[in-house]
């Protein structure tokens, strides 16, 4: 039975991941702080309108199809045959549910390089960081894939 210590270990590498989609995030930002009149475009009102109005959205529906994603890949990586670890399961659903998440931020670069203001920038950005937070990696969720590997033959 592993340890404390081993198991928050076999966890370093999922946090690393959380850790560089937070970076991303300060990354926007500051791009948008730093170059921000070389890189707007100034789009007319009405049109940002629409497509902000469609990436909030879209925004909004990744939440729940993060979530969807998530649980789809927790199930597969209990139940798929194969010699990757545990470890190694669970990273590529940390990876893919971070990924998924991170598109709401580059949602407000986006919208930023339109013309819209900086509070468009906040929000995305706030909104990928709660994304960030709620699909950070569990212990539970490792433990229940290495307890279905271990047990699997029973």
């Amino acid at each position: 039975m592993p340890t404390s210590s081993e198991r928050t270990n076999a966890l370093t590498l999922h946090w690393l991941v959380c850790g560089a989609m937070l970076l991303l995030l300060l990354g926007y930002n500051m791009i948008c702080y730093v170059w921000a009149a070389d890189i707007r475009i100034n789009l007319p009102e009405s049109q940002r309108v629409m497509i902000r109005s469609l990436l909030y959205v879209i925004a909004i529906a990744l939440f729940p199809l993060t979530n969807l994603m998530r649980h789809i890949l927790l199930r597969l990586n209990q139940t798929m045959p194969g010699e990757k670890t545990a470890e190694q399961r669970y990273l590529v659903t940390v990876i893919v549910t971070q990924s998924m998440i991170e598109v709401v931020s580059l949602f407000g670069l986006l919208m930023f390089i339109l013309g819209d203001d900086i509070n468009t920038l906040y929000i995305f950005t706030l909104m990928g960081a709660v994304g960030i937070y709620l699909h950070k990696p569990k212990q539970s969720e490792f433990q229940s894939v290495v307890y279905a590997l271990t047990h699997k033959n029973d």
